[in-house]
């Protein structure tokens, strides 16, 4: 193990609520998971309760913004921007942490590092998206991120029927990426902003004794 490693359990969802089943520790010696596991942390990220609510705030805001008008307005404009949301989520999710980790023998987890500056740190886990760990304990080019977050893009290309240019489709597949690149810095400062505030909690309980 390496020193100054953070060894505390990670919480299993991120302010009690994001789901955050693929992260781990980076100790230096994690051990694999099997096929298995990576659609069950797939499966948990794609439809674990709070993606529900996830995809009803993000339908509510491409109403407001009339985006991808031909679904229209009211509740079947507001039904059908939520199964689309849904399904770009849990699409991607499926793909890019079972399948395709599965298919290439990659690692879907999150590697926290825990130390270090917080440019380094905020640098390494955007960074991510572009890096993999593999079954055999190599690291090289996250495969699965791009391809199974590119195939989740072509398929949406089936209800999102006014978007499916090549500039359209390029643009969706940025915002991906970069949706799953800050959630990579969540993921590693979650539990410094966790122990802060329980720190300040246990301050302010203690003045009041």
């Amino acid at each position: 193990m390496a020193p100054g490693v953070d060894t505390e359990p990670m919480d299993k969802r991120i302010m009690g609520v994001l789901p955050n089943y693929r992260t781990v520790q980076d100790t230096g010696d994690v051990a694999p998971i099997t096929a298995k596991r990576k659609l069950w942390i797939a499966s948990k990220d794609s439809f674990d309760y709070p993606i529900w609510f996830t995809a009803g705030l993000y339908s509510g805001l491409y109403q407001a913004e009339n985006s991808n008008p031909q679904f229209g307005q009211g509740i079947e404009g507001y039904m059908k921007r939520y199964a689309a949301s849904f399904a770009d989520q849990s699409i991607g999710n499926m793909l890019t942490e079972g399948v395709m980790p599965t298919i290439l023998h990659e690692d879907p987890r999150y590697y926290r590092i825990g130390k270090g500056s917080g440019f380094h740190r905020t640098l390494y886990a955007m960074t991510r998206i572009f890096v993999a760990h593999t079954d055999s304990g190599n690291v090289r080019f996250n495969f699965s991120e791009l391809i199974g977050n590119s195939i989740a893009v072509g398929f949406s290309n089936v209800y999102y029927s006014n978007s499916r240019d090549f500039d359209d489709n390029i643009e969706k597949l940025g915002m991906q990426l970069g949706t799953d690149a800050l959630s990579n810095v969540l993921k590693e400062f979650w539990p410094d902003f966790k122990r802060r505030f329980m720190q300040h909690k246990q301050v302010a309980q203690a003045g009041r004794q």
